[in-house]
């Protein structure tokens, strides 16, 4: 044995040296040992304890023990690496571990300050070592290590160390390192009772990190997603079903399973027939490796085969358009299934949020289609509107003239584009549409003149045509110009009826610059006093001119109101509005000089009101079809305020809208069976600009325009004969009994004066030949002496009608709605006394039905009269069935008859019967017509119109639903028959705006609104009517002022009484949704409700926004500058300079209404 050193080594590196257990033995091992024990050193890793132990046999092999003992070192340093690397890595992805041992939670410190005091024991023990010689040596040699190697005898390698470890008095754990790793699964230990017994893990990392875990909201980015997976489809292996009835699910048990034979690969019989297929390095069965193993390759699977038999079908079939536009359709779905293209994992989810990828793919089919057929147009059209998604605005437009110039001819072509060119804001004016307007009309009437031999006139371009001339005309009205819609309706009337028949023969660009020295002339124009039309001033010119004659002196020219500013002290916005919508309503006729007066054209001094012929000129068109020039005429008296139950085309339809009349009810719930309905379908008529939600009223215009309107009537008058003369003589009247209720509800005092006048047309109406056996014009005529209060009067009048009557027109359509309206009225009158008045009405109907001349009321109807005249109506209800079922197409006669007798039938079984009768009779007819109705029918017809099947049965809903809410007024009587009436009637006619209030109205009463929340669902997802969103919105703004109304009581907040919450992103939803449609997006009342609802809230900024983008897709709108004045009084320059930018109507500049109130 050597003597122990009696100095300290200067390194710890070499303090295993001083341990006199350490003898010569093998130096070669020893020498390997400590070179890695010097390595592992340097690399930073901690010095710890040897868990070996002391008692070895003096017979062990030391190098070999040296050996064993390095590599259990490396083992345990490698596997302490890789546990830090996962424990770091978990702590990265914010993953909970459910468990781990207690001995984890202070590893750090416990490694840190182990390491540090095993270092200092070991510096500060003695050294000792047993070769004294070689140390010393080594010494006075100036050397800092001792090689093994000078070391010669060593016999002992280990000895035993008896000195307690005092860290395992000072920490509460073991040392980690000397602990066998291990993961906690679950908070509960084997061998104990889960009743009785229970372990506290104290300390535990996983409650640390569950506390520091914060619970995600559904709206967040990673649960949004969550949502959008689709959920795994649970399917089970169908089985035929069994004879026997079972009254339980069997579960099959593993009796039933085939065991598998044992074979040399399955000797125990414990592998299924996939295993051993794996074992033998074969693969499924063909039938069972084709069939997909989740759901999600079954979609892929369906969606290819899909997408294959589509690239097939055009293939084989490359003309046909409709399978191409099917297969752009589907593109759709593709992009909503799983990712069959996917090139990685993740990105099913980009491809089916990446609109930009869809509209691509789409246009790559678009393309392909194309260039298989380079002459369709719905290819084309389908690809500008994809287009118009990503495309700049001047691009698109560069495509469309490529598109209209290939195809000149086309009228939906057209149609689309002015649509497309007027929604532009970024190159919107006025000038410049009007301009493509003429354009349009100038080309396609040189196609239908074959002027253009490249193409051909396609069938129903004159129908086309006109649409396309009211679209103008609306356009023009809604910017402000309502001098050029009266000069264009003007010109119009003059091309159409008074052209001299020297030109009829002539193109129509030679016939429009024959009608320019006319329109140029001084000669009286449509609707001013004088008007004899074009043909008698050019037979005048070739006799040598008019001879004038002095205008009467005694006549008084009307003066002007020069007091247009009644208060100045109002703020100058409410001054503007004033001022200019006083001017809309008296200066809406075009301004001409009077030659009486020795006018000329510079005395005007509003220039705009000059209309010259360059602004007309190019939109003259040639109507040849008799019905289109009556609709003409209709649609001019329709643009004067005249109700003449003219609606204009679907294409231009929902672009006239903007006034909310559509919502009015107010003379529906008075008198549901008799009310007055205008028909004005939210179209205001010329200087109308009221603001949003006034009542619309029928009052007239100013004196001059309504001689205007009176002259109209006396030069049109002549032009038509038979029912188109009896229709409009009837809009006459109507128009003037309108001014009557208007003064029965508004100005009572100029009631007498107007009763007067209208009671004076229609007996000047009546009393010419061609009149005296109209029925309607008696009916309206008796009606008016009804409203005034004069009740016998308006007997007599009914009861002289009807004696007129011989037995041959006891089924004239004209008869029975006489008969009706009396009875009606006559039920309205005192409804709840079933005596006399129920006795006239049954008097009525039961004499509609009898060949006797007739005769007034005497007394209570006989009973045998009433079973009379109830065989009667069946058997002619049956007969009329018969017909109208028979005869494809149904006469016109023969639907009259049945509209009319059955609403005759309903009421006479109503009287004498009871509801339940005539709620049998509707449903009969409804039954038996439904199958032949088309769903979404047109919109109502005026009564006085020649009728289809389907406005016959909406005329017969009309009747039912009316007859329903007259008795649920006067008696009791359940919600659910008319609620279920008026849900099969409008997913017939969703465009119906009479069935919409009611529908509104009544469910308005419920409590719950679930119940219309999906029916308006249901109809807007199908529909392509408007109709459904507007109402849609306006039952949830009734539903919200209920509930306010209720919360706010004199201006304070009290407690809800009814629950309802989100009403108010309930509405603005709404409102999105029903402006992503196109016909939504270019409604200008939409915009208005949508505006006039936004600043309601009070949130003045998104209030602008909406306005500013109503203005990118209605910009000629300007009842929309002029809302937004009176809901941003600020902005009022930067609204006026926008409306003098795109060149829309300002009859008061502000500089003159600076001038005008300095004065």
């Amino acid at each position: 044995m050597c003597h122990p050193m009696l100095f300290p080594l200067p390194f710890t590196e070499l303090d295993w040296l001083s341990n006199p257990s350490f003898c010569v033995g093998n130096l070669t091992s020893l020498s390997q040992q400590t070179e890695e024990v010097t390595a592992l050193a340097s690399e930073g890793s901690p010095l710890t304890r040897s868990p070996l132990k002391s008692e070895l046999s003096d017979e062990s092999d030391p190098s070999k023990t040296l050996t064993q003992i390095s590599r259990k070192k490396k083992k345990e340093k490698k596997k302490k690496r890789k546990h830090q690397h996962r424990k770091k890595a978990k702590r990265r992805h914010e993953q909970s571990s459910s468990g781990g041992s207690e001995s984890d939670t202070d590893s750090g410190k416990d490694r840190s300050s182990r390491s540090l005091k095993d270092t200092q024991k070991e510096s500060e023990k003695p050294s000792q070592g047993s070769n004294a010689v070689a140390v010393a040596a080594a010494a006075a040699s100036g050397h800092h290590s001792i090689w093994l190697e000078d070391i010669q005898t060593l016999t002992e390698v280990f000895r035993t160390d008896k000195k307690p470890d005092p860290a395992n008095w000072e920490y509460k754990s073991l040392y980690r390192g000397d602990i066998a790793r291990y993961k906690r699964k679950g908070d509960s230990c084997l061998g104990i009772n889960p009743k009785k017994q229970c372990i506290s893990w104290e300390g535990a990392s996983a409650a640390k990190k569950q506390s520091h875990k914060h619970l995600e909201r559904y709206f967040t980015k990673k649960s949004v997603g969550l949502m959008r997976t689709e959920g795994i489809a649970v399917c089970s292996n169908p089985e035929p079903p069994s004879s026997e009835t079972v009254t339980f699910i069997p579960v099959k048990d593993s009796a039933d399973v085939a065991t598998p034979v044992a074979t040399w690969l399955n000797p125990l019989g414990i592998y299924d027939q996939s295993t051993t297929q794996w074992l033998q390095g074969q693969g499924p069965p063909e039938q069972e490796s084709k069939q997909p193993d989740s759901q999600q390759d079954r979609e892929s699977a369906v969606l290819k085969a899909k997408v294959e038999e589509f690239n097939r079908k055009v293939r084989e079939n490359p003309r046909d358009t409709q399978l191409w536009m099917a297969f752009v359709a589907f593109q759709d779905e593709v992009m909503r299934g799983p990712g069959l293209y996917a090139l990685e994992e993740g990105e099913q989810e980009k491809h089916r949020k990446s609109l930009k990828l869809l509209l691509e793919k789409k246009l790559a089919v678009l393309e392909r289609a194309i260039e298989s057929n380079p002459s369709s147009v719905d290819l084309k059209l389908a690809k500008l509107q994809l287009c118009a998604e990503f495309w700049e605005p001047s691009a698109l437009a560069k495509e469309w003239q490529k598109l209209l110039f290939l195809h000149p001819n086309n009228t939906g072509l057209w149609q689309r584009y002015l649509s497309f060119c007027q929604s532009q804001f970024g190159t919107f004016s006025v000038s410049k549409l009007h301009g493509l307007y003429g354009k349009c009309l100038s080309t396609l009437s040189a196609v239908k003149d074959g002027s253009i031999l490249s193409h051909p006139v396609l069938p129903g371009t004159e129908e086309a045509m006109f649409a396309l001339l009211l679209q103008q005309c609306h356009f023009l009205r809604q910017a402000g110009h309502a001098e050029k819609v009266i000069s264009l309706f003007q010109a119009m009337v003059d091309f159409t009826f008074f052209k001299p028949d020297s030109v009829k023969e002539l193109p129509t660009k030679v016939q429009v610059e024959f009608f320019e020295p006319f329109w140029d002339s001084s000669e009286p124009r449509v609707g001013e006093k004088g008007a004899r039309g074009w043909r008698a001033w050019m037979h005048q010119q070739e006799r040598g001119g008019w001879v004038l004659v002095n205008p009467d002196e005694d006549e008084e020219e009307p003066e002007e109101d020069d007091q247009e500013i009644k208060d100045k002290t109002l703020p100058k916005w409410q001054i503007w509005l004033a001022v200019e919508r006083s001017r809309d309503q008296r200066h809406w006729r075009p301004w001409r000089p009077d030659k009486t007066k020795k006018q000329t054209e510079e005395d005007c001094e509003d220039p705009e009101r000059q209309v010259l012929f360059d602004d007309i000129g190019q939109s003259l068109i040639r109507l040849s079809s008799p019905a289109l020039q009556f609709q003409l005429i209709e649609a001019f008296l329709q643009f004067l305020g005249v109700p003449s139950g003219f609606l204009p085309p679907a294409s231009c339809l929902y672009l006239a809208m903007d006034e909310s009349s559509v919502f009015d009810s107010e003379l529906y719930d008075e008198k549901p069976l008799t009310y007055f309905n205008p028909s004005f379908s939210g179209i205001s008529c010329v200087g109308y600009m009221e603001q949003l939600g006034c009542p619309r009223w029928t009052k007239g215009h100013s004196r001059e325009g309504e001689e205007f309107v009176h002259n109209v009537f006396h030069l049109v008058l002549p032009l038509f004969s038979g029912k188109h003369k009896s229709q409009l003589c009837l809009s006459w009247l109507r128009y003037e009994v309108a001014k009557v209720i208007w003064c029965l509800h508004t100005k009572k005092k100029r009631l007498k004066s107007q009763g007067k006048n209208c009671k004076k047309l229609a007996k000047n109406l009546l009393k010419e030949p061609e009149n005296r056996n109209n029925f309607c014009l008696w009916k309206q005529y008796a009606h008016l002496e009804w409203l005034l209060g004069n009740i016998e009067d308006a007997r007599k009048v009914f009861d002289t009608a009807l004696s007129m009557a011989g037995s041959s027109e006891r089924k004239d359509r004209e008869l029975c709605e006489l008969s009706l309206l009396y009875a009606e009225l006559e039920m309205e009158l005192s409804p709840d006394s079933r005596g006399a008045t129920t006795g006239r009405a049954v008097h009525v109907l039961t004499r509609l039905t009898e060949s006797s001349p007739y005769g007034p009321y005497t007394g209570q109807v006989v009973a045998t009269q009433v079973l009379k005249a109830r065989k009667a109506y069946e058997h002619a209800l049956q007969d009329c069935l018969g017909q109208t079922c028979a005869s494809d197409p149904a006469s016109t006669e023969s639907l009259d008859c049945l509209g009319s007798l059955v609403r005759c039938f309903m009421l006479f079984q109503y009287l004498t019967v009871g509801i339940d009768a005539a709620v049998q009779i509707y449903g009969q007819v409804f039954a038996k017509l439904k199958g032949s109705v088309l769903p979404e029918g047109p919109g109502p017809e005026d009564s006085t119109s020649p009728q289809s099947l389907s406005s016959v049965l909406e005329a017969i809903t009309l009747m039912h639903t009316s007859l329903l809410r007259f008795h649920m007024n006067i008696s009791v009587y359940p919600l659910a028959p008319l609620r279920e009436t008026l849900s099969e009637a409008l997913k017939l006619y969703p465009g119906n705006q009479v069935l919409w209030r009611a529908y509104v109205q009544i469910q308005n009463k419920s409590h719950s609104a679930n119940k219309t929340r999906r029916f308006f669902n249901i109809v807007t997802r199908s529909a392509k009517h408007l109709e459904p969103w507007l109402f849609a919105i306006e039952a949830e703004k009734m539903r919200k002022r209920l509930v306010d109304s209720v919360q706010r009581v004199g201006g304070r907040e009290v407690h809800a009484t009814i629950p309802e919450t989100g009403l108010t992103h309930r509405i603005r939803a709404l409102f999105e949704n029903a402006i992503r449609s196109d016909k939504g997006s270019q409604c200008p009342l939409l915009w208005r409700m949508y505006l006039n609802f936004l600043v309601s809230l009070g949130n003045k900024e998104r209030s602008k926004g909406v306005f500013y983008k109503a203005l990118q897709s209605c910009p000629w709108a300007k009842v929309l500058y002029m809302d937004a004045m009176e809901y941003f009084p600020d902005e009022l320059q930067e609204i006026l300079d926008l409306m003098t930018e795109k060149e829309l109507r300002v009859r008061l500049p502000l500089e003159e209404l600076d001038l005008l109130l300095e004065d």
